[in-house]
């Protein structure tokens, strides 16, 4: 793999790891399966291509961090008020983005930046050919860092409280509460994902968000392969690293001249490995414990 391929995945990496963060934030703090994401990245993506082609990048991702959050926003109305199981929620609400990206998008199915201004543009105007890095980076250690504090603030407490036994805090913590602000947190960073992402490769498309939930869940898993799940540091680190680890895997991968027909194969299977890995690991500890004490018997 060469250098430039190398670093262009660490950068790709760094960019998906907002949303491996918010699903550590919705999956691992929540516990809620927040189907939203597919819908979300894309209508982040949306929001800030629109704006980047009318010459104001920044607003561009402030708004696909809005977009994001008010997405999240929904999915948690129909769980908490209308009583919609979390999965159903979710879908709901991916669907009706569909619609509602292609609104954003002036009914097109894709948007051209080759020719705009981007944040990323920017940055290597004043850092060289290292601007793209360091913009992605600085992107994603802000988010981590902001979660970490987040999670440790009072409300933070609560939302943490509140996927550990939602029944057992109810008397204490408003559940509806701590649930709306997670998953709009969850989903702002999501949407912040898909408008870096759009201005990083200078074009948004409505197929890009499809399946990156499990993407992003599959990144979580490998990094907490990595890293351990020992609290809420280990936790977030590993939806970083875990996403630059998945997006070298997919350009070694590339490299390796997987046909297009296949890539989508080599993505299941590797997103299949990761998420299984847990269990697979204890099953062979499991196999060792037994061999050792039929030996010993």
């Amino acid at each position: 793999m060469s250098p430039s391929v190398l670093l262009g995945a660490v950068e790709q990496g760094l960019l998906y790891s907002l949303v491996a963060l918010g699903l550590y934030l919705s999956y691992r703090t929540l516990d809620i399966a927040d189907l939203t994401t597919d819908g979300t990245f894309t209508l982040g993506m949306a929001c800030s291509a629109v704006l980047t082609v009318r010459g104001d990048p920044a607003a561009g991702l402030l708004l696909a961090l809005g977009a994001g959050a008010l997405a999240g926003g929904i999915t948690a109305l129909l769980q908490t008020k209308l009583g919609v199981q979390p999965i159903l929620a979710g879908i709901v609400t991916m669907t009706g983005l569909y619609s509602v990206n292609l609104m954003v998008m002036g009914g097109r199915s894709n948007l051209n930046l080759l020719r705009e201004e981007t944040v990323f543009t920017a940055a290597e105007t004043f850092f060289g050919p290292w601007g793209k890095l360091l913009m992605a980076g600085a992107a994603a250690l802000a988010a981590g860092v902001l979660l970490l504090l987040f999670l440790r603030t009072q409300l933070g407490l609560s939302i943490r409280a509140t996927g550990d036994n939602r029944e057992m805090v109810a008397s204490s913590i408003d559940p509806a509460l701590t649930t709306t602000v997670g998953l709009c947190a969850a989903n702002a960073l999501v949407g912040l994902s898909g408008g870096l992402l759009a201005q990083y490769q200078k074009f948004a498309d409505m197929s890009l968000g499809t399946g990156m939930v499990v993407i992003g869940l599959a990144s979580l898993i490998i990094g907490e392969v990595v890293t351990g799940r020992r609290g809420v540091g280990h936790g977030i680190t590993a939806a970083i690293l875990g996403a630059v680890i998945y997006r070298i895997i997919i350009a070694a991968a590339l490299v390796a001249n997987v046909g297009a027909q296949n890539f989508k194969l080599v993505s299941a299977v590797i997103v299949a490995a990761a998420i299984s890995y847990p269990t697979i690991l204890e099953k062979l500890r499991f196999w060792k414990r037994r061999r050792e004490a039929a030996k010993h018997g």
